[in-house]
């Protein structure tokens, strides 16, 4: 199976709790369930995977429900049917969307798909259901004028490091562990230019530039300065470019290409992931739409 560099076999929070053994059976099974999904998972009888934007997703969603699970048994990549109707039972008291909690069920139902296929598992029948009804069009989950402010303030916080000149060696030692680990290198090839990059605005400007705009991947694909009215100070999108025309809906995979938008998406995702916001459902809408 292949898999991009961009879907990330470990997540940084995942390793806390596994020793190198562990690591490395974890990666191995991840390797297998993502790298299936992306080439086979939507439609194995005629080879179709999920789009990178998807597995990217279901790859922070999955590991999250591991990790609940290695806090009540300890380490292992064997999730049951019991397990997942007991984490759907747990996130179904928890005040969230009921959009973000299905994307949380889509991502156990992809899992057992890929048991299913590959292992010869019985299907999973969830006890519990989050799917909204109504028309497919409805208003989609939107951040509140609070929640705006917080991934703002969020965004200039995370991955942040003090400046390599203001550390004695024994810190930039300790700094040079964490910054390996966010940016998935050896400690051994952490040079001063990765404090740079750790210090960077692209999380600060993806984030805060979307918030402003509120474009859509599509449109982000689309975008054209002449959008811009500096006079105005709004932006303008004319309407055979919008994705809320009907007309022009469409998906990552049929409007945009994945690279040029995943950071967008990927954006909010980080910060919401490390700051325990569990309002990452938002950004399914997004790739839906």
């Amino acid at each position: 199976m292949t898999l991009p560099e961009d879907v990330p076999l470990v997540i940084s929070d995942d390793r806390e709790y596994l020793n190198q053994r562990q690591l490395e059976d974890y990666k191995q099974h991840r390797k297998e369930v993502l790298g299936w999904l992306y080439d086979l998972g939507k439609s194995p009888d005629v080879a179709e995977g999920y789009s990178l934007a998807v597995t990217r997703n279901m790859a922070y969603r999955l590991s999250k429900i591991y990790r609940w699970l290695w806090d009540r048994e300890g380490y292992t990549t064997q999730l049951t049917h019991d397990h997942a109707d007991a984490y759907l039972r747990e996130i179904a008291g928890r005040d969230w969307q009921n959009s973000n909690k299905a994307e949380y069920l889509k991502a156990l139902n992809r899992l057992f798909k890929w048991k299913q296929h590959e292992r010869g598992e019985q299907p999973w029948d969830p006890d519990i259901s989050f799917y909204p009804s109504g028309d497919e069009y409805q208003p989609q989950d939107f951040f509140t004028l609070d929640e705006r402010k917080d991934l703002r303030e969020a965004a200039l916080e995370y991955g942040s490091v003090p400046a390599y000149s203001n550390l004695t060696p024994e810190e930039r030692s300790r700094w040079k562990r964490y910054i390996s680990m966010m940016l998935e290198k050896p400690m051994t090839e952490v040079t001063p230019d990765d404090w740079d990059r750790m210090n960077n605005w692209k999380i600060p400007s993806l984030v805060w530039t979307s918030l402003d705009t509120s474009l859509r991947p599509v449109e982000v694909k689309r975008a054209v300065v002449s959008w811009v009215d500096t006079n105005n100070a709004v932006l303008r999108i004319p309407k055979e470019e919008s994705s809320k025309n009907r007309d022009n809906r469409g998906s990552i995979d049929a409007g945009a290409d994945p690279y040029e938008v995943r950071e967008l998406l990927y954006a909010f995702a980080i910060v919401l992931d490390r700051y325990g916001w569990d309002r990452v459902g938002v950004l399914r809408n997004q790739l839906d739409h």
